[in-house]
């Protein structure tokens, strides 16, 4: 048996050497999208952040970002373009001809799918895939996501010439007690420009729970990168647990100091289609009543610090449109392994507009 007194500096030096062990990865993050400050000390590092490390990543990443878009200019008219400088949001109304979008609503609602639900606050978010097995029964769908400026809009706002990931998804709201659902606070995703698409299936009321965006808020202003370095300064510490993983929230106060206008609230008709980069200020409005929102909806992030829009190795291997089902599955094994819940559960096979199965 070790003595007691011996033991004290066995018990120190531990954690020191798994920190040293661990000291490359870290570093080699800075590299990449990394951006908790909570899981890496280099990146939550109060001394660094204070010297600029934060807002430098900031900045390169944006220039990185300004770089390929220009080199994928040509998917996007010149409008488009000057629209997305501006307010950092493209917004098409009536996207689809009238018969694509009629044919689509009518797949989303009749065919069921294996799909999973996540509950937040008192809100079900569900999503299903649109994998290969999917579209061969939803061919309307299958023609949408073929649509040249459908893959034009989405790869100039991600501004990487990639498969974005593609669900259907479906917003139920007041399903259950709960808190009031955390997307409903103004944040940005992560640090670096990145790319969310909402094609309505529904028609979107103003009190249930719209998109909601602050224009011109994707832009890296003086004021904003003052703001993102006092706030990085003391993330890792931070009690709010998505700020601390690198998801900045805002108060409408804090925005009105920052530079910022009004948000834009997106009540709109269906068969509108918004293309946004995250890294501005966006929130799920409020739902004032229960409600259900229907869209097809896309997400694309890589690494920020790529010069070029790159090639896509998902879809040099075939899986493109396999990720999603595929990352739940990983996340499924690390829950048997224990070392984390999956928060998107299995809910069997359903349609967009099904009951919540959770709540």
């Amino acid at each position: 048996m070790i003595p007691a007194s011996n033991s004290r500096p066995l018990a120190r030096a531990v954690p020191a050497l798994g920190a040293v062990l661990r000291a490359p990865l870290w570093l080699a993050a800075l590299a990449t999208g990394a951006k908790s400050f909570v899981d890496n000390p280099i990146l939550g590092s109060e001394r660094l952040n204070r010297l600029g490390l934060h807002t430098a990543r900031v900045r390169l990443a944006h220039a990185m970002a300004d770089r390929r878009r220009r080199r994928l200019a040509h998917l996007v008219p010149a409008g488009d373009r000057a629209a997305f400088a501006r307010d950092g949001f493209i917004a098409k109304r009536d996207f689809m001809p009238a018969d694509l979008y009629a044919a689509v609503r009518a797949e989303v609602r009749a065919v069921a799918v294996e799909a999973r639900e996540q509950l937040q606050g008192d809100t079900v978010t569900r999503r299903i895939p649109l994998d290969p097995a999917t579209l061969r029964r939803m061919p309307a769908m299958a023609r949408l996501l073929a649509l040249p400026e459908w893959q034009g809009l989405l790869r100039y706002v991600s501004s990487f010439d990639c498969e974005p990931v593609i669900t259907v998804q479906a917003i139920l709201s007041h399903v259950a007690e709960g808190p009031p659902d955390p997307q409903t606070n103004f944040h940005i995703d992560t640090f670096h420009p990145t790319m969310k698409a909402w094609l309505f299936l529904t028609d979107v009321a103003a009190d249930e729970g719209p998109f909601t965006y602050v224009p011109g808020s994707h832009r890296p202003t003086k004021r904003r990168l003052a703001w993102e370095r006092r706030l990085a300064r003391g993330a890792a510490r931070d009690p709010d647990r998505l700020t601390g993983r690198g998801s900045f929230r805002a108060s409408r106060d804090q925005l009105k100091r920052l530079g910022y206008g009004e948000p834009v609230a997106f009540a709109v008709p269906g068969n509108t289609l918004v293309v946004g980069d995250t890294v501005g200020f966006h929130a799920r409005g409020p739902s004032l009543r229960p409600a259900v929102r229907i869209e097809v909806w896309a997400y694309d992030r890589h690494n920020p610090f790529l010069p070029v829009p790159g090639l896509d190795l998902w879809s040099i291997l075939g899986l493109a449109r396999w990720r999603t089902r595929l990352a739940w599955w990983v996340l499924d094994r690390g829950e048997r392994l224990g070392l984390s819940r999956n928060v998107w559960r299995p809910v069997g096979a359903v349609t967009a507009d099904a009951p919540p199965k959770l709540g």
